[in-house]
């Protein structure tokens, strides 16, 4: 099976299944000499975990109960990276795989299981096995040492943020950083994430889901990060977003409402402050001819609904040989809505992103792109 690594000089490979012994990350490429803390790597995977957020109860996710600790097997000697491949080990703990038994011939609607099935003839049916949302764990550490590299590049003025604008209907209305961390859908704004979260119970008691939209902001990021043609920035940054499973579209800046605008309305004017060029407005999204522009790089990601409902959904179920129609009921622990748990795994591809940008900027600059 290929399409297991993303990156070219910072390059992630993630590993392992939902319900196999253990699943993780080789990070290959991290210059050696960062600061890397394995309790920011366990910090970060905890804001992936399910459970309560924000002292509440979160409605929107899965019973499943992960530990998430994770292990750093090599790459990182006395606190700092040593140049050499970083292992990052999350061990399975709390599978029951006995709830898929049913799902060995059936496919799921809404899943990989058909695609998966006759691509290649076999598949890991326990929780989805490669395809599952559990593999973005491994994302998420790999997410932490990217962070550890652009710390490295430009110090604390790099700032990689995403959260909830919408879910199950309701959009934020005010954008507070602040409280994305203090309530139970990851929203920036404390009212909307209330009736986020009461909508997501309306559909947890139904047996039904919900998605919604994650926007991303990175500030600190100097002109110049981005290739032209065909590795441009947000050609990269989409293609690692779009990568996450749940993930169905990606806009900068105004996004498609730029179809509905003028040329004079949609540029973003410039002026001179001091020694810098800067802009009246953001509507490319930080992002010009593929290359960052010095603006905050914003961008807005759509979530699908959990395809795994508890409703009854009409299916194929196939023999090795021959297809048959058949009614099917998903049983087991699923999230509802994903977005409070996909935040973190936005944060992380965007990292991943970003750091391998800069690599490949200082190969071609050399060590003075750092300052």
């Amino acid at each position: 099976m290929g399409g297991n690594s993303f990156g070219t000089l910072f390059k992630v490979t993630t590993f392992g299944e939902s319900h196999g012994p253990a699943l993780g990350v080789v990070v290959d490429g991290c210059p050696a000499g960062i600061v890397l803390e394995q309790s920011k790597i366990q910090k970060a995977l905890d804001r992936r975990r399910p459970g309560f957020h924000g002292g509440l109860l979160n409605a929107a996710v899965t019973a499943r109960k992960e530990s998430d600790e994770c292990e750093i097997l090599s790459g990182v000697f006395e606190g700092r990276t040593t140049g050499s491949p970083i292992a990052i080990l999350i061990k399975n703990t709390s599978q029951h795989s006995k709830d898929y038994e049913n799902l060995r011939n059936v496919f799921r609607p809404g899943h990989a299981d058909f695609t998966y099935t006759m691509k290649y003839g076999n598949r890991d049916f326990r929780g989805g096995g490669r395809s599952s949302g559990r593999e973005t764990a491994a994302r998420v550490a790999a997410g932490e040492v990217a962070r550890a590299v652009l710390a490295w590049f430009f110090g604390e003025s790099v700032c990689v943020r995403a959260f909830t604008l919408r879910a199950a209907g309701i959009q934020c209305d005010s954008m507070d950083f602040s409280v994305v961390e203090k309530n139970p859908m990851r929203a920036a704004d404390l009212a909307a994430a209330e009736k986020m979260n009461q909508k997501v119970e309306e559909m947890r008691i139904k047996g039904d889901s919900c998605g919604g939209i994650i926007e991303c902001h990175v500030t600190g990021i100097p002109v110049g990060l981005g290739e032209p043609v065909f590795e441009k920035l947000d050609a990269e940054l989409a293609k690692a977003i779009i990568s996450i499973g749940a993930v169905k579209g990606i806009e900068f800046g105004a996004g498609f409402a730029c179809a509905d605008m003028t040329g004079s309305v949609v540029n973003d004017a410039m002026y001179v402050d001091g020694d810098k060029c800067c802009f009246n407005s953001n509507n490319s999204g930080g992002i010009l001819g593929g290359i960052s522009n010095g603006n905050e790089i914003v961008f807005r990601a759509a979530v699908k609904p959990v395809p795994s409902i508890f409703l009854k959904q009409n299916t194929v179920k196939f023999d090795g040989k021959n297809f048959e129609d058949v009614e099917l009921e998903i049983e087991g622990r699923h999230d509802v809505c994903l977005c409070p748990r996909i935040v973190p795994v936005i944060e992380a591809m965007t990292c991943v992103t970003l750091a391998d940008m800069c690599l490949r900027q200082l190969a071609q600059e050399g060590a003075g792109f750092r300052l």
